[in-house]
């Protein structure tokens, strides 16, 4: 198989690499093309993947280049990794938000709203190009905000175009594990969108165990979420919230850790990844595990902070996440190896209340034929809420995107549940504009 990969000189793809290196089945990926539009980030990653292949027999071919034609012609899957902007315009996205009081994730509320903003219309002219050089590619989106990204470039894909995200697989590692299970037997219950979405079972066997472990306080307070959200919280859910929603139910308290931080999470990137990317003596491979530990054990700390629950545990700061479901998802569609994932894919009415067309992230059958969504169990009250709102933000954003109206623009921040009034609203936008050169865009002041 050949695999493109967009943003290949991006920090994660080591990790895409050593899980092709270890897959040794019938079908393996045999060549990796990396296209990036900075030749310096290829050539650091390069390095890397060089050190991951020594004494390792028939390691994929690994092929730079700069040219999007040339890297997609003749691709079997592409992985879109794509960041508009760089981190330089995640720590706007960041800082623009906490300066008016609301949360900057990267894909939460204000900040995952500017990050679509300049990200939708370039993932629009990937999709569209590899639709015309590419037809019968398998399309792999990690570029964030992954559902939101995923939908936009469905438009010209359809089907073919499929988004992942690492989240609801280690949510549910993480809680088989409390319950002392083995995740690779369990059947996850899990709905809602990208970074929001509630695991509402785990069934073993046709059993659902998720009641076993709200009953036990020590096993529900031993992993990331238990602590994060605490116990009584889980127990009134009667579920165990992706730990994205902190920004949703602890808002006030996550909005106050993060402005009392020194750096925003975005600055902190620029810092460990400036170490790695001018990284000239020594193993490069060495360097960027050295940089990767440090991301991962710095990975929302702020919602820690806020929390008061320390570091994370190491079994998370292991490798394993994303790059696994990529993988499963490839040889299920390539080899057809008939797997069940969570993934992003055209809901066609797994979530009943929202259009067809609209990305969701629940369980799917993989084949041959792709991904098909399994129809779920109807969402709660308070969370069908939350998916209907923040997907109307969502398709705001698309529509700015490709239409380059501002007024959608402007109604994305303003409907959306962390942005608390129509002129905040207005001023967030404001500023994105001024800062953003990406959002050159939009026009209309009406």
């Amino acid at each position: 198989m050949r695999l493109t990969v967009l943003g290949g000189g991006g920090f994660r793809v080591p990790l895409v690499y050593r899980a092709l290196l270890a897959d040794r089945g019938k079908g393996r990926v045999t060549h990796v093309t990396l296209h990036d539009l900075d030749a310096s980030r290829i050539s650091a990653i390069q390095r890397v993947l060089r050190e991951l292949a020594e004494g390792v027999p028939d390691a994929p071919e690994v092929h730079a280049t700069t040219d999007l034609t040339e890297a997609v012609c003749g691709a079997d899957f592409i992985f879109s990794a794509i960041r508009i902007g760089g981190l330089e315009g995640r720590a706007i996205d960041e800082r623009v938000a906490l300066d008016e009081g609301v949360p900057g994730q990267e894909t939460v509320g204000a900040g995952g709203i500017a990050y679509g903003l300049r990200t939708v219309p370039a993932a629009r002219e990937l999709a569209q190009r590899i639709a015309e050089a590419a037809p019968e590619a398998w399309v792999i989106n990690f570029t964030n905000p992954a559902g939101m990204v995923t939908e936009a470039m469905s438009h010209f894909l359809g089907d073919r175009v499929i988004g992942i995200c690492d989240s609801p697989i280690a949510l549910g590692r993480r809680a088989a594990g409390a319950l002392g299970v083995d995740p690779a037997t369990v059947w996850l219950d899990y709905a809602g969108l990208n970074h929001l979405g509630w695991l509402r079972g785990l069934r073993v066997k046709g059993r659902d165990v998720l009641p076993d472990l709200l009953r036990d306080d020590d096993a529900l307070g031993s992993f990331e979420e238990g602590r994060l959200f605490g116990v009584d919280w889980l127990r009134t859910l009667g579920c165990i919230p992706n730990e994205y929603l902190h920004y949703y139910y602890f808002t006030r308290e996550a909005v106050a850790a993060a402005r009392a931080a020194r750096q925003t999470r975005g600055s902190v990137l620029i810092e460990q990844q400036r170490r790695f990317y001018t990284h000239t003596g020594g193993s490069a491979l060495a360097t960027w595990e050295s940089v990767r530990l440090e991301r991962e054990a710095t990975y929302m700390a702020e919602n820690r902070e806020a929390s008061g629950i320390g570091e994370r545990a190491p079994g998370d700061l292991e490798s394993g996440g994303y790059e696994q479901v990529a993988l499963a998802l490839m040889r299920a569609i390539a080899l057809d190896e008939r797997t069940t994932l969570v993934l992003n894919v055209r809901g066609h009415g797994a979530i009943g209340c929202l259009d067809p067309g609209a990305v969701v992230e629940v369980p799917c059958f993989v084949d041959a034929n792709g991904a098909r969504p399994i129809s779920v169990d109807p969402l709660p009250g308070h969370a069908l809420g939350l998916v209907s709102a923040v997907k109307e933000v969502e398709q705001a954003v698309i529509e700015a995107a490709a239409t380059g109206s501002r007024a959608a623009a402007l109604r994305a921040f303003a409907i959306h549940p962390l942005v608390d009034s129509v002129a905040v609203a207005g001023r967030l936008l404001d500023r994105y504009e001024r800062a953003l050169p990406q959002l050159g865009y939009l026009r209309g002041r009406n």
